[in-house]
C-alpha cells in the first residue's frame, strides 16, 4: 500500500479540489491511501461520505500564496506543508503533494527532508507538450544562477525521473542554448556541455534551441531556473492566447463554428495533449523524498493525477536511484 501525504490547504480553492481529487485517486488505485493534511475544521466537513483509504491529519496552520518562503519557514512550523513533509521524513508517507506556495514547498522540503547526498542544488521540473511524449524541462524556478556542475546534476536527475515516469530506457538529454554548435552559449552552458559529453552513461544529444523543445529534440531539457521559468510562463501564456484567439474567430464566423463542430474530437485531443492537468504537478528533484508541486489553480483531476505520479515515482524508488547515480558520477569524475 502506498501512502501519499496531500496538502489539503494548498490550492487557491482548497480544500475542495484536494478532497475531491484524493477521492478520485483512491477510487482508481486500490493500493493507494491519501493522508489529507489540513485543519480539521476545514477538511472534516468534506469527508462526511468517508472512504476507508482517506485519512485526515490535523495541521494548525496554512501557508498562503502571498507568504514569503523564509517567513513561512520561521512562523508556520505547523503548517500543512510542514506536517505533510514530516510524514515523509518519518516514513509514514511515501510522497508529498502540494498545490500551495511553490517557494514555501521548496524551502520546507529542504529544511525537513534535506538534499540527496551529493546533490548541490534541487531543481523543479515541468512538462512541456511536444509532438510526441512530453518533454521534462528543468530547472523552472528553483535556481536563477547555476554552475556547470549543477546543470550536469540536473541532467541526471531529469533523466532518471523521466525514465521512470514514462518507461523510457535512455531518455535523450539536451542542454538549452542559443545554437546547436558547441561554441554557442555562455561559459556556464559550454562548460556544462563538456561535463555531459564526458559521461558515456548519459544519453546527451547536445545543445537544443528554444524552438526545438516542442518538436521533441530531447526528452529532458536542462537549463537554469531563470530561463526555465520564463519559458514556462511564456508557454502557459501562448496556450491561453491561442485558445482565446480560436474561440473569438469561431464566434465571429458562422462557417468557422460549423467547422469547429466537425473537428470537435480533434480539438479535444489537442486540448488534452497540451493540458498541464494531465501530469498533475511538477517533481521537485534533488530533495530526499518524493515531492510533487501542483498548480495553484489545480482541479480535482489535476490533484488526482499528481497523486498518481507521486505514487508511481515512489513505487519506482526514484530517489534512491538518483542518489546511486550521483554517487557513481562523483566517483567517476574525482
Amino acid at each position: 500500500m502506498y501512502r501519499i501525504a496531500l496538502d489539503a490547504l494548498g490550492s487557491d480553492r482548497a480544500p475542495v479540489p484536494e478532497v475531491e481529487g484524493a477521492l478520485q485517486a483512491v477510487q482508481e488505485f486500490d493500493d493507494l491511501e491519501v493522508l489529507l493534511v489540513g485543519h480539521r475544521d476545514q477538511v472534516e466537513p468534506l469527508l462526511k461520505a468517508g472512504h476507508p483509504r482517506l485519512h485526515l491529519v490535523h495541521a494548525e496552520q496554512r501557508v498562503e500564496m502571498t507568504d514569503k518562503p523564509s517567513t513561512a519557514l520561521k512562523t508556520k512550523p505547523h503548517s500543512s506543508i510542514a506536517e505533510g513533509l514530516r510524514l515523509v521524513k518519518e516514513g509514514t508517507a511515501h510522497a508529498f503533494v502540494s498545490a500551495g506556495n511553490t517557494g514555501a514547498v521548496m524551502a520546507f522540503s529542504l529544511f525537513v527532508l534535506g538534499r540527496i547526498k551529493g546533490i548541490k542544488r534541487p531543481a523543479i521540473g515541468a512538462f512541456f507538450p511536444t509532438i510526441q511524449q512530453p518533454a521534462l524541462v528543468l530547472d523552472v524556478g528553483a535556481n536563477a544562477v547555476v554552475k556547470p556542475l549543477h546543470l550536469y546534476q540536473f541532467a541526471w536527475m531529469g533523466s532518471l525521473f523521466y525514465a521512470h515516469m514514462f518507461g523510457t530506457e535512455r531518455p535523450r538529454v539536451g542542454l538549452l542554448s542559443i545554437g546547436e554548435e558547441a561554441t554557442k552559449g555562455n561559459e556556464t552552458v559550454i562548460e556544462a556541455r563538456k561535463l555531459m559529453e564526458q559521461d558515456p552513461d548519459l544519453n546527451f544529444v547536445g545543445f537544443v534551441e528554444g524552438n526545438d523543445v516542442l518538436f521533441a529534440a530531447a526528452d529532458v531539457v536542462v537549463t537554469d531556473g531563470f530561463t526555465g521559468n520564463v519559458m514556462l510562463k511564456f508557454g502557459e501564456g501562448v496556450v491561453s492566447f491561442i485558445a482565446r484567439l480560436v474561440k473569438a474567430e469561431i464566434k465571429r464566423d458562422p462557417l468557422a463554428l460549423a467547422g469547429a463542430l466537425l473537428v470537435k474530437g480533434a480539438l479535444n485531443r489537442v486540448k488534452k495533449h497540451i493540458d498541464y492537468e494531465e501530469y498533475g504537478g511538477s517533481p521537485l528533484m534533488g530533495v530526499n523524498g518524493i515531492v510533487m508541486i501542483a498548480h495553484g489553480r489545480s482541479s480535482p483531476r489535476a490533484i488526482k493525477n499528481a497523486l498518481k505520479h507521486a505514487r508511481h515515482l515512489a513505487e519506482e524508488g526514484v530517489v534512491d536511484l538518483v542518489a546511486e547515480q550521483i554517487h557513481r558520477s562523483a566517483s567517476a569524475t574525482s
